[in-house]
């Protein structure tokens, strides 16, 4: 690769900075970032940019937010002439007309072993149904979500299992973002190759809500575990609890696996502070 590849970047949270940061360290900077627009959060609902947003400005790197995927958002594009588009966590559905805009076409990087696990939720879901085997896939985007050809695949062994959804994520993402930049060097080069994935065995995921994180502490242990793991974060495992004629939330913040029995350790009540699980049920007699 002698010309330094023109690349745009579309990316929103958190693991999208971090395949940034693994494509900075390969060299493989981009000269755009796509983002959403800045959102309001938490309970004050602030207005804040998302976190490529916040990466991009620390890098100097231009940054646009369009509402909405229009004519006049891919005629910006056509304009600056990009060899590819890389895609991670942007979380806008982006149809042809767009993929089709940079020279070598568009690529994404998915954290899953596909066609395995396809769709908004691989990180969780692997956890969710204990797929120890999992890794990183980079794909080819074609109109279909998780579709496209096969350019690079790895997979990924970890030492231990289950971890929460966000440490996966991250070594993932880590992973993926080597293999982005070796597929950037390849299809710059003329010598990337594809496999079309073998869609009779494709499953896939859910979009993950906050009534996913509820939990039954009566049901199966291990798998009360890894949904614990796997909501770690957002949406969180909780369960509720009446008294006094009030129903409220109870947040699982610390938890583990252990003699074949899931053991709560740390939980959070509605309105109240973090306590140890003994500490709860003192107050809490009968759960």
């Amino acid at each position: 690769m002698n010309a330094k590849p023109n690349i745009a970047f579309f990316g929103t949270p958190e693991r999208a900075v971090i395949a940034l940061e693994g494509l900075k360290a390969e060299g493989v900077l981009p000269s755009l970032i796509v983002t959403q627009p800045d959102r309001p959060q938490g309970r004050k609902m602030i207005v804040t940019p998302p976190a490529a947003k916040v990466w991009a400005e620390k890098h100097n790197i231009p940054v646009l937010q369009p509402d909405t995927l229009d004519a006049a958002f891919a005629d910006e594009l056509r304009r600056r002439s990009f060899d590819v588009f890389v895609v991670v966590a942007y979380g806008k559905i982006m149809k042809e007309e767009i993929l089709s805009i940079p020279r070598f076409g568009s690529i994404n990087l998915h954290a899953s072993l596909l066609p395995k696990l396809r769709g908004s939720s691989p990180v969780e879901s692997a956890i969710l149904t204990n797929e120890k085997n999992t890794g990183v896939t980079v794909i080819r985007m074609d109109r279909l979500m998780d579709h496209g050809p096969i350019l690079a695949q790895k997979a990924v062994h970890l030492a231990t299992w289950p971890i929460p959804a966000d440490d996966l994520a991250r070594v993932l993402v880590e992973e993926g973002a080597k293999l982005l930049a070796e597929t950037v060097r390849a299809l710059m080069n003329g010598t990337v190759s594809e496999i079309e994935q073998d869609h009779n065995s494709a499953t896939y995921t859910k979009k993950i809500t906050k009534e996913d994180g509820l939990i039954d502490l009566a049901a199966d242990p291990y798998q009360n575990f890894l949904k614990w793991n796997a909501y770690k974060g957002w949406p969180g495992s909780y369960f509720f609890i009446e008294k006094d004629g009030k129903k409220s939330r109870v947040i699982v913040t610390d938890a583990s696996y252990e003699n074949g029995a899931f053991i709560v350790k740390k939980v959070i009540s509605e309105g109240k502070k973090e306590v140890s699980w003994d500490e709860f049920r003192r107050t809490n007699p009968g759960i």
